[in-house]
């Protein structure tokens, strides 16, 4: 899932507004609709999400949306649209399919040229458990769940663990 925000917005991966978000973030799992992995940028979110099915995937993004909205717009001091427009989403059928978006989502900060080589502290890198190297552990409570799905908990890892050094090209 991709969220792009409104023209005009400050920076998502701002100190107070990220914190906003991972919050937003770590709140929006039910029990239908799960947020497993995410990237914060500047102007946009990426999400990786797991639903039990197509009208509890479309009711937890709305749902979603709405609770980051009204986040994001309560520590600017702000009304109005925060999201340009719907969501993108991109059906995940396949385990390389899976474990290449892992490593996008993850490693999505170096694209943009806002992370270095390590974990982009913007994302849920820090508690995902399936890199090479070793990470250092975070003490606060993660804000994601663990995936139930087969691609995401066991199916990916056919393709090998991810490591910092893979993901999209910085710009």
């Amino acid at each position: 899932m991709t969220l792009r925000a409104a023209k005009g917005l400050a920076s998502l991966r701002s100190e107070k507004v990220f914190k906003a978000v991972r919050g937003a973030l770590r709140e929006g799992s039910k029990q239908t609709f799960r947020v497993v992995q995410f990237s914060v940028q500047t102007n946009h979110v990426h999400l990786i999400v797991e639903a039990k099915t197509t009208p509890c995937l479309a009711r937890g993004m709305q749902g979603l949306c709405i609770r980051l909205a009204k986040a994001v717009n309560r520590v600017l001091g702000r009304y109005g649209s925060v999201w340009s427009d719907r969501y993108h989403a991109r059906a995940l059928r396949t385990p390389r399919e899976v474990r290449n978006a892992l490593a996008y989502v993850l490693l999505n900060a170096r694209k943009h040229g806002a992370c270095g080589s390590g974990v982009d502290p913007c994302s849920s890198a820090p508690w995902f458990k399936g890199w090479i190297e070793s990470v250092a552990t975070v003490g606060e409570r993660a804000p994601v769940v663990q995936a139930r799905t087969w691609l995401l908990s066991v199916g990916w890892r056919r393709g090998g663990s991810i490591s910092l050094r893979e993901g999209p090209a910085g710009p």
